[in-house]
């Protein structure tokens, strides 16, 4: 036994078996090593994120109404006029563990994790949260929370239908004109890894929209990095920053795939 362990359990901490301790030459090249890994389970996930542009879709025809901050709402509405649309389930509502003051916690460190809409919103994409709780509530707990997603309150049967009426999930949908379809389903251990832009656009059939990705004929794509904005310089329409752009494309020339 090692003096390091025993003095973690005489103060009654478990006992953790450390890898070694070595030069920094020997780290640098165990950690080259685990790099070509991690670059091969990235390349993995953007081959997936590839198929999964390319699954069927289904035609959502029957109608669902939500009660919103200004009423009534249609599946249409929770849109906001994108073409994309996530929608997650999250628990808050009577019977479940922290009603009325909080949602459910694993709904909630997902609330979390997501990051500002703005990027996402910029790649024609909305965020929104359902529950059944009354919009009373809602608001309520997201001024407490912080969070800012827009939530609505279940008023039917769409839960049921989608897969979410006993466990969270986060439904993909995609809009042309009037014509709504579901693209993509994440449920389970699939929710741990939602917060982030690029978790959430991987799971939509546009994808990120950046000129790298194996998208369909005709799928919108643009130069990687340059579309980025701070959250509150975003303008519908607007070309991207010609300085951005050259800093960008110095960056992409030196940087690593």
């Amino acid at each position: 036994m090692t003096k390091s362990s025993a003095n973690n359990q005489k103060n009654g901490a478990p006992t953790v078996d450390r890898p070694a301790i070595v030069t920094r030459e020997a780290w640098e090249a165990a950690r080259e090593q685990l790099l070509v890994k991690e670059k091969a389970v990235m390349r993995a996930r953007d081959a997936l994120a590839a198929e999964r542009r390319r699954m069927p879709w289904l035609a959502v025809d029957k109608p669902y109404e939500f009660e919103g901050p200004q009423g009534k709402a249609s599946l249409l509405d929770l849109f906001e006029g994108r073409r994309q649309l996530v929608v997650y389930r999250a628990f808050f509502e009577p019977g479940v563990f922290g009603w009325p003051d909080h949602a459910c916690r694993g709904c909630s460190l997902g609330a979390d994790q997501v990051a500002d809409l703005a990027h996402l919103n910029a790649r024609d994409t909305t965020l929104a949260y359902v529950s059944r709780a009354p919009q009373a509530d809602i608001a309520g707990l997201k001024a407490r929370m912080g969070w800012k997603m827009p939530w609505y309150t279940l008023t039917d049967g769409f839960d049921a239908d989608f897969g979410v009426d006993e466990w969270h999930g986060h439904n993909v949908f995609f809009r042309d004109g009037d014509r709504m379809f579901r693209t993509y389903f994440i449920n389970v251990r699939g929710d741990e890894a939602m917060g982030t832009t690029w978790s959430y656009l991987d799971a939509t059939p546009l994808g990120r929209q950046e000129i790298w990705e194996d998208s369909p004929r005709g799928y919108p794509q643009t130069p990687p990095y340059q579309w980025w904005n701070w959250h509150d310089s975003y303008v519908d329409g607007a070309a991207p920053d010609q300085k951005w752009t050259e800093v960008t494309e110095v960056g992409r020339a030196a940087w690593k795939d």
